[in-house]
């Protein structure tokens, strides 16, 4: 699914060179549930950017899915990443002036996806994250975990290759960060391959394998036995 060799990421800064990715190489397979996990200006954030193809790398060879994105340009970029990535953010991304079923619908307008089959897949999208009854709510009107639902449902609902979750519950309570991780476990094992970002063993604990990072390097890879949560409640 995800292949990158020797990727190197360097910045700039005045006279100073940085390499925030130092020849990193790393394969993710098709139903994987990977966090990775580092402090701090560790490099995780740059990885999960090239990753998500929102930033380009200096040095290296990436493969998605059986895609060579080393050369492509940023418009096809942009068709990549609709197709094959779903998103999903700390601080949700939501569009404050739609609804519920227009946010989840909205990356289907860009995939032309026309209206009544990108309705019918918002909305069986948010019934999948337990929030068929929301549908016709703005975002102002529902809570910090029921936004980070609408934001899995949203990277859900275009049917993407695999999900990137980047620190998807820093802004979530414990109850509702159990809530959030129970709906990626539970789609994880429906076949959805997730790659997360998270600076919290605990999060981590989650996952199938933990890819730890540091100084732009991977550090340590390991498979592990996840700590599992009962299977969602979908009201």
């Amino acid at each position: 699914m995800i292949e990158i060799t020797d990727i190197e990421k360097i910045y700039r800064l005045g006279g100073e060179t940085i390499k925030a990715l130092d020849k990193v190489t790393l394969s993710i397979k098709e139903g994987e549930f990977t966090s990775i996990m580092g402090p701090s200006g560790s490099g995780k954030s740059t990885l999960m950017n090239i990753l998500g193809l929102l930033d380009r790398f200096d040095n290296g060879k990436y493969m998605l899915n059986g895609t060579d994105v080393t050369e492509l340009s940023d418009d096809q970029l942009a068709g990549v990443r609709n197709k094959e990535i779903g998103f999903v953010f700390q601080s949700f991304n939501l569009m404050a002036r739609m609804n519920v079923l227009e946010n989840v619908m909205l990356p289907l307008v860009y995939a032309k996806v026309p209206a009544d089959e990108r309705k019918k897949r918002a909305t069986e999208a948010l019934e999948k994250v337990g929030l068929g009854d929301r549908l016709y709510h703005l975002t102002n009107e529902i809570s910090g975990g029921q936004k980070q639902r609408v934001a899995i449902a949203r990277s859900i609902v275009n049917r993407p290759s695999v999900l990137m979750a980047d620190e998807p519950t820093g802004n979530l309570d414990s109850k509702t960060t159990e809530d959030i991780m129970r709906i990626f476990q539970d789609l994880n094992d429906e076949g959805t391959t997730i790659v997360m970002v998270t600076h919290e063993p605990e999060m981590a604990a989650y996952t199938k394998r933990i890819v730890h990072f540091r100084d732009g390097q991977i550090t340590e890879d390991e498979t592990v036995t996840p700590k599992q949560l009962s299977k969602a409640e979908v009201d």
